[in-house]
């Protein structure tokens, strides 16, 4: 058996493309416990999501965990089900969607924008394998996290690294790691917040809340929260913010061990004490809405606020399929593809197919039967 995936469907003169895979962290297939046991088994089995002794690890997951959380998880995802489906699969099939229309607008060439899950599907093998049957050579990894973490950038990467070991004929690879502080990104994040204002009365504060990581990570060398800051400070000056008119908060803690801080939880149940009653609520970090923006930020955490005495809050959604964000992913292909032949101003489909026509010439006459 042949160690390295074969090359049968080649032929000479096939047409290339560049290829971009979208990636985001992944969704149960259904919002039922079986699904949401699949699901949780391959997420918090990966050993850059939990960086525990395996030993110490598994009978924690396959014990308590998996035993009870995915009954739990199941009624919070049947709260924010759609009718299409996982919100945040339905919301990436539509970025996908504006991005293969973007692309077309910008390049001349082929470029096939692809979609992925990191955990459950459509898995990052299947988009992978579908790429190279379509001819794409030239292939842009971009992880849709802002923030660089190794729990989700990181395992991304390494998920595409480990089924193209099985390649024999490996595309030219390119990867996206962070967009933290890009400005089309930042760009994007104001227009919201700005078009949000236009149509809602401003709050006395803005909270920008960013998943949480175990403090560890930190201290070990991660620098997501560095970037959660940088993304922060970027967007308050890009909004003219002063310092006491927001403030970083990191959610979505899991376990006992002490996470990123301050807590978004703990800072909105103690705001109305401190004589903060209003707030508006963004997710900087998510590229698309999903459980922990639409169930724990906008019900979960309004709960709170609003029991500790709050009288007002709002959540701004993620930026989503909107036409800023699609302007401010497309900016980052462009610039990442660049001297690439299919994002090249000089391509043209009749040199292309020239040139395809002249290499089955070719290996024709030196003896291939295509």
């Amino acid at each position: 058996m042949a160690r390295f995936l074969s090359e049968k469907d080649y032929f000479h003169g096939k047409a290339e493309s560049t290829g971009i895979l979208l990636v985001n962290l992944g969704t149960p297939d259904a919002p039922d416990a079986p699904s949401l046991r699949r699901y949780l088994k391959e997420f918090l089995s990966d050993p850059r999501v939990v960086e525990i002794p395996r030993l110490i690890w598994y009978p924690i997951l396959y014990g308590a965990i998996l035993t009870k959380r995915p009954a739990e998880s199941a009624k919070k995802y049947a709260g924010v089900w759609e009718e299409e489906g996982s919100p945040l699969l339905v919301i990436s099939r539509k970025q996908q969607q504006a991005l293969q229309k973007e692309m077309e607008i910008r390049f001349n060439g082929p470029v096939k924008v692809h979609l992925a899950m990191r955990y459950g599907t459509p898995s990052i093998n299947d988009a992978l394998l579908q790429m190279k049957q379509e001819g794409v050579r030239r292939l842009l990894v971009l992880p849709l996290y802002p923030q660089y973490c190794a729990a989700t950038t990181a395992t991304t990467i390494e998920a595409v690294y480990d089924e193209l070991k099985k390649w024999r004929w490996l595309p030219e690879l390119r990867q996206i790691n962070h967009y933290h502080d890009h400005p089309a990104y930042i760009d994007a994040l104001a227009q919201s917040l700005q078009d949000h204002w236009r149509q809602h009365e401003r709050a006395e504060l803005l909270v920008m809340s960013f998943h949480g990581i175990p403090k560890r990570n930190l201290t070990l060398g991660d620098p997501y929260f560095c970037e959660c800051q940088a993304t922060a400070r970027l967007l308050a000056k890009k909004l003219n913010l002063k310092p006491e008119q927001y403030r970083v908060t990191f959610q979505s803690r899991f376990g006992k061990a002490e996470w990123l801080q301050p807590y978004t939880d703990k800072t909105l149940q103690a705001l109305p004490a401190e004589g903060t009653k209003s707030v508006e609520i963004i997710c900087p970090g998510f590229a698309a809405d999903c459980l922990e923006t639409l169930e724990e930020i906008q019900e979960e955490n309004r709960e709170y606020f609003m029991e500790a005495g709050g009288e007002s809050y709002t959540y701004v959604p993620a930026l989503n399929d909107s036409q800023e964000h699609i302007k401010a992913i497309a900016d980052l292909i462009q610039q990442h593809t660049q001297g690439w032949k299919e994002t090249s101003p000089d391509w043209s489909r009749q040199a292309q197919q020239k040139q395809s026509e002249t290499s089955k010439e070719q290996a024709i006459k030196l003896g291939a039967k295509q």
